[in-house]
């Protein structure tokens, strides 16, 4: 089965998620399974509130989902997941998808110099 081809925007979107080191590092630990956030902010060594960031630009572009559960003592945990994705690149699926985006001017029918 073909995967459909992400929009334009949702290709800007996943990209520019992913193109920072501790979104990355997250998707990696949690390729591992789930885990909920003080784990995962013990495991990557970095700050609740900074993973916080992270998490919520992760889940902003569909990359990971989030379920809150209440341990047996009654403590709210909040777990995160990696969503399956994949993104496969070419010139051509490239093309396919950049006169759709918002923004832009190819969007709009204009080159880069600005004529239609």
């Amino acid at each position: 089965m073909k995967t459909p081809l992400p929009s334009g925007d949702e290709l800007v979107l996943t990209l520019a998620t992913l193109a920072n080191p501790h979104r990355l590092r997250v998707v990696a630990v949690l390729a591992g399974g789930r885990k909920y956030v003080s784990q995962l902010a013990r495991d990557m060594g970095i700050s609740r509130a900074l993973l916080q960031v992270h998490l919520k630009k992760l889940e902003a572009a569909g990359l990971v989902s989030a379920q809150l559960e209440i341990s047996p003592d009654g403590k709210a945990m909040k777990f995160y997941e990696v969503t399956r994705f994949a993104v496969h690149l070419t010139p051509e699926s490239i093309a396919a998808v950049v006169p759709e985006m918002t923004g832009t001017d190819t969007a709009r029918g204009r080159d880069e110099k600005g004529t239609v």
